[in-house]
């Protein structure tokens, strides 16, 4: 199972607005800059992140992007899931709807897959963009992040 880029670079926004959280509404320019993201790009996955309603949009020249709620509320699953849909490494395994398989009753590597499933889904939904705040901290005390972008 391999993620696209919408849900590697949405969650490196997300991480972005983890970081800022508390602060005004930031602003869509100034994320693509730090996060080296497309504008255009991260327009349309932050448009979806708050259709889901993790994030909120404020217009006006003092407008931008925040978390919804609390960085410790919101599990990399979540944003994940919004971006790139449920997850599954085959179709018949999927979280929300497994596609039907004429094998279903001795198929033996489908428990291999729903195992896979659940371990990926296990970790994803274990971390917040709370813990990724705290771990960055760590890693670069006194800064906002890993690399030249604040995330890696």
């Amino acid at each position: 199972m391999r993620l696209s880029t919408r849900g590697h670079y949405g969650l490196k926004a997300m991480f972005d607005l983890a970081q800022h959280y508390g602060a005004a509404p930031v602003p869509l320019k100034l994320i693509a800059e730090r996060q080296s993201l497309s504008e255009h790009y991260l327009e349309q996955l932050l448009g979806a992140l708050r259709k889901a309603g993790l994030v909120k949009s404020v217009r006006g020249a003092q407008g931008g992007y925040m978390l919804a709620r609390e960085p410790d509320r919101i599990k990399v699953g979540d944003v994940i899931r919004v971006l790139e849909g449920p997850i599954a490494p085959v179709d018949c395994v999927n979280e929300t709807n497994p596609a039907e398989c004429d094998q279903f009753e001795c198929c033996v590597t489908r428990t291999v897959w729903a195992k896979v499933r659940d371990s990926i889904a296990g970790v994803l939904d274990s971390i917040s963009l709370g813990d990724m705040c705290r771990d960055a901290r760590q890693i670069h005390p006194g800064g906002e992040g890993s690399g030249p972008s604040g995330t890696s």
